[in-house]
């Protein structure tokens, strides 16, 4: 019901125990639980045009999963925020490793800078374990989800609207492989379309979600400015990459440098200052991680010198076949690289000076 947010429900909790009970309440009850005669007509007027087991059944129709604000599975870092939602409908799945999150938001008139930008930071913190939250508009929210995909990662998208609506239309595709590898978040019930008041407390959803948000490209009146802020009043982190004083788009980014936000170069400014360096290790030892004794035996023979294959045979004690063809699935692992001459090195400690031309 609009204008029935988390203060009311809080208040209409207090005093009737179960909001069953306030759903069937008159509407002296209502002014007795503290709302005002306005939200107590709303109530008493809407519930005559909502049947709750018909809504359910349409949720059923769509997937849509309805997490309440004291369901178990209700995201904790969101419910941190003073206007939490006090109902989330969920379209795919929230994952526990969905916790680790970063909302990526931006000008709907990305420019190439932009674009690049925006491909290349989110694809590497997306290997790095960190689920991609934006809001599915044109420009950098579109390019920050489809680089999350395309690297193999999960991303969420909160929408403005009732989740059986796909606002902008042409990001019904988008939207399907997000629902697939992610989830589709809304507060908003279903056939409810985007106004344009819907729009700035979206954002409070995805900041709140997230341990920070990155802005990539705004102009002096983005509305990824509002989200920036309502990250600020969440205690959450703000991060901006800086872009030419010419440029309008950047104009919005450059000020929130300005004022303090985190000067963003690439993605390990952005692991550090979360503190997320030591996970991003950890992944990368994870794939390191010999399968059988063999890669056991042969990644004990590798460091940051390259080393002969003849030496790792010797080393090793294994036959050449054996060894080539082991070395060979390992490179194509990312484990190891071969640096020219026969000559291996660990793939993660390799130094620029190894690489050979060719």
């Amino acid at each position: 019901m609009p204008g029935i947010g988390r203060v009311k429900i809080s208040q209409l909790l207090d005093h009737f125990n179960t909001l069953e009970h306030a759903w069937k309440a008159s509407i002296g009850e209502l002014k007795k639980s503290g709302l005002d005669s306005k939200a107590a007509e709303n109530i008493v007027n809407l519930r005559t045009r909502i049947a709750p087991d018909e809504e359910m059944d349409s949720l059923k129709k769509y997937k849509i999963k309805v997490l309440a604000c004291d369901s178990p599975a209700y995201p904790q870092r969101l419910k941190e925020i003073y206007d939490y939602p006090p109902v989330l409908y969920i379209r795919g799945d929230l994952l526990t490793e969905d916790e680790c999150c970063l909302a990526v938001v931006g000008t709907r008139r990305a420019t190439v800078y932009g674009r690049q930008v925006t491909e290349e930071i989110v694809t590497d913190l997306a290997r790095n374990g960190i689920t991609i939250v934006s809001g599915l508009a044109r420009g950098i929210d579109s390019v920050a989800h489809r680089a999350a995909l395309e690297a193999g990662a999960r991303t969420m998208a909160v929408f403005a609207c009732g989740l059986d609506i796909v606002y902008p239309a042409e990001n019904a595709k988008l939207a399907r492989e997000i629902m697939e590898h992610g989830a589709l978040i809304s507060e908003y019930p279903l056939g409810t379309k985007p106004k344009a008041d819907n729009f700035p407390r979206r954002n409070r959803i995805m900041s709140g979600l997230s341990l920070g948000v990155l802005v990539i490209e705004a102009g002096e009146s983005s509305g990824a400015l509002i989200t920036a802020n309502q990250a600020l009043e969440q205690n959450r982190e703000v991060f901006a990459v800086p872009g030419s004083i010419l440029s309008p788009a950047s104009r919005g980014t450059n000020h929130l440098i300005q004022e303090g936000a985190k000067l963003v170069r690439n993605y390990v400014d952005i692991l550090e200052e979360l503190n997320l360096t030591i996970m991003a290790q950890q992944l990368e030892m994870k794939e390191l991680l010999p399968v059988d004794e063999t890669e056991s035996l042969l990644l004990k023979q590798l460091g940051r010198e390259p080393t002969h294959i003849d030496d790792i045979c010797r080393h090793s004690g294994l036959a050449a076949a054996s060894v080539g063809s082991v070395l060979t699935m390992m490179e194509l692992k990312g484990m190891v690289k071969q640096v020219g001459g026969m000559n291996y090195v660990l793939a993660r400690e390799m130094k620029e000076e190894y690489q050979t031309a060719g």
